[in-house]
């Protein structure tokens, strides 16, 4: 069984499980149909974070419109368009073994697509959740629960890997941004076209 966390929680992923590489990282969410009656597409990325907080080149965000890392650390299972069914909606698998030297964050994110045309926004998501698991065993490393204190955002930071003392620990963020992904891409150091 996997640790709980809670929003500003920090733990060690890597301390308690020696050789671990292989991760990953499954997102989750539900939503309430009857605010906007139309489809929600939420999509999950990786931004891959030099010590600055930015991204030093445009490959190192990791989306439904860049599924594959350069250096092969990090692979984006493709865009689950509906969030329908149980467990994970879209996953990211890392090897940590093979994140580049200059890599010391990686901030996981949902947006909604196109939030403002069918005016949606996070308020109306529920069961939102971020866990990392252990990609030869399955088991269950971590996860963390967002509850439901969102209300006009568009795009939420649910947590962060970071490399601390060469481990790798897990920070449950759970932070709000309005403006979608274009916000969290100017936050981050993404130029969008």
């Amino acid at each position: 069984m996997g640790v709980n966390l809670q929003k500003g929680q920090k733990v060690s992923l890597t301390k308690g499980n020696p050789g671990l590489t292989k991760v990953v990282v499954g997102l989750g969410w539900d939503t309430n149909r009857y605010d906007t009656g139309g489809d929600f597409d939420l999509d999950t990325a990786a931004f891959l974070l030099a010590d600055s907080g930015k991204v030093t080149k445009t490959e190192d965000f990791v989306f439904y419109g860049n599924l594959k890392h350069p250096s092969g650390c990090a692979e984006h299972m493709g865009d689950n368009l509906t969030g329908a069914g149980e467990g994970d909606d879209e996953q990211i698998k890392f090897d940590l073994s093979l994140v580049p030297a200059d890599v010391t964050k990686i901030a996981f994110t949902v947006t909604i697509y196109e939030a403002e045309e069918r005016r949606q926004n996070f308020g109306q998501v529920d069961n939102a959740f971020i866990r990392i698991y252990n990609e030869a065993t399955g088991e269950e490393l971590l996860r963390y629960d967002l509850g439901e204190d969102f209300s006009i955002e568009t795009a939420v930071v649910f947590g962060e890997l970071y490399r601390n003392n060469g481990e790798w620990k897990f920070n449950a963020i759970g932070s709000g941004y309005q403006g979608g992904l274009a916000a969290l891409c100017a936050n981050f150091g993404v130029d969008v076209d």
